[in-house]
């Protein structure tokens, strides 16, 4: 068998899909209280449509539990989707048995938030970027140890490293050995569950540089989710925001950005400080105040409209739809 390596992209047509979400939920039952006649479910991903294009990074940004880590897992079947299709390479995924889901499997894989949590604390990583080549003959066993020494190089470690265990690394050196175990199946889209939000600013760059590197060489898409605003502006093109289980605006980074169109976006932005304190000081800013509603029992209308300081009677009772334009908002009376 000859040297496995990765091999090296191909031109890219950026608009074709490599995953297509058409009004996806995923809900989770919740028994009622005792004597109660009526079960709730708590809509974690509530009729969610969003297209991945190859080669693309998509932010996904949000308060902690409006569904941003849910979604991810249910794009890639870690969690089962309560309605909806999932589309992977044009083909529908969305009730693939195990068996039959394994190529695609393959093809996505996950970064989670807390690599040490990610890692077997009682595997070397060499034992741990071996056992996926193993189990699904991805390299002759002679192999093995040449294709974990390619996929240390590739995240900036040396061969060394294999012969460690977790907990001999920092932070950031975990992070990049979960990155490299994700590499070994050589997937196509990686879904980034707030990859860096455990690290240091200084190896947050880091590992957002080499996501960005890995990505120009070897054609991957993400879907990139996260808390920080800031790490979501450096690595995206598009970023989607999300509240309550629901995607409320659509756009490119630069435009979003610049112009943001839900009051929901606005005031994310708003708590996102500048990094010029005189500019600081000078700016209105608008404070996000309240809590997020239950995803059990979400308000009737626009979600969003307990906490909106924009809220009229409309936004009580009409839910709003994502507009099917370049710049998407979901909302009946988007900012100028």
């Amino acid at each position: 068998m000859s040297e496995p390596s990765f091999r090296p992209p191909e031109p890219v047509d950026e608009r074709r899909p490599i995953m297509q979400i058409e009004r996806l939920s995923t809900h989770y039952p919740v028994r009622g209280a005792f004597l109660s006649r009526r079960d709730k479910a708590v809509k974690a991903v509530d009729d969610v449509s969003l297209t991945l294009y190859e080669g693309e990074t998509v932010g996904l940004v949000g308060e902690s539990g409006c569904g941003k880590s849910t979604l991810g897992r249910t794009i890639i079947r870690l969690e089962q989707s309560s309605g909806g299709r999932i589309r992977f390479e044009g083909r529908d995924i969305t009730h693939d048995p195990p068996k039959k889901l394994i190529p695609a499997r393959m093809r996505m894989q996950m970064i989670f938030q807390d690599p040490y949590a990610s890692l077997n604390p009682r595997m070397r990583i060499v034992d741990t970027l071996s056992e996926p080549l193993l189990v699904h003959r991805l390299v002759e066993r002679h192999e093995i140890r040449r294709e974990v020494d390619r996929l240390l190089a590739l995240v900036g470690l040396p061969s060394s490293a294999g012969n460690r265990y977790p907990h001999e690394f920092s932070g950031g050196q975990r992070q990049r050995i979960g990155i490299a175990r994700a590499l070994s199946f050589r997937p196509k889209l990686l879904v980034c569950d707030e990859p860096v939000s455990a690290l240091d600013v200084s190896i947050q760059a880091q590992i957002l540089n080499l996501l960005q590197d890995l990505q120009e060489e070897l054609t991957l898409t993400y879907l990139f989710i996260a808390h920080g605003i800031g790490a979501v502006k450096q690595i995206s093109k598009r970023v989607a925001v999300m509240y309550l289980g629901k995607i409320v605006e659509l756009a490119g980074t630069e435009e979003l950005f610049r112009r943001p169109r839900h009051p929901y976006t606005q005031l994310l932005l708003n708590a996102y400080p500048p990094p010029d304190p005189a500019y600081r000081r000078k700016q209105s800013r608008v404070i996000l105040h309240g809590d997020i509603p239950s995803p059990a029992n979400p308000p009737a209308g626009c979600r969003f409209h307990t906490r909106c300081p924009y809220a009229q009677q409309r936004c009580r009772v009409e839910t709003p739809h994502l507009s099917e334009k370049e710049h998407a908002v979901a909302c009946h009376y988007p900012l100028a």
